[in-house]
Formats: C-alpha cells, structure tokens, sequence
C-alpha cells in the first residue's frame, strides 16, 4: 500500500515523500517500514508501543488510534507530524 511521509522523517525514506509497505494491521505496516527504512518506527512509537504524541497516523483519510488497525490492499495510509516552535 502507498505510504505518505511527512518532510522530517523523510531522512529515513532517502528523501522520498511516498513509500510502499505491506501489512495486515498498522503495528506490521510499521515493522515492514522499520525493515526498509531503519530507525523511522522509532520516531512515530514510544518505548512503550505507543503512538507518540506529536505523531497522526491515517488510513484512507480516518485517523488511527490502535496499532491493531487492519490494513487492507488498497489502503492509503499518511503520516503527519506536528511542528511546534515559535
């Protein structure tokens, strides 16, 4: 499935704003997206498995709360990142 990624993880991606991964549930989505782009799971979930706080995950546009989300062949999954600064 296609994966949008947000500008500041795009270091992990080498630089590319679209990505494809497969999975059955968002917690494999992200395993297969650590495999090809090591260290990006990092930055989106805690030590704890959580999604962390500055951190939305959407499928086909519905915003994802549980990493047990089921993921289907098809599906457009984005990432966004919240920016903060002043």
């Amino acid at each position: 499935m296609r994966v949008t990624i947000p500008s500041p993880l795009r270091s992990y991606t080498r630089g590319r704003n679209e990505v494809t991964a497969a999975g059955a549930t968002f917690a494999e989505l992200l395993d297969n997206l650590e495999q090809a782009f090591p260290g990006i799971r990092f930055r989106m979930i805690d030590e704890q498995g959580r999604i962390r706080r500055h951190i939305r995950l959407f499928v086909n546009r519905s915003q994802v709360a549980d990493l047990a989300q089921e993921l289907h062949d098809g599906d457009e999954v984005q990432i966004l990142c919240a920016l903060s600064g002043g």
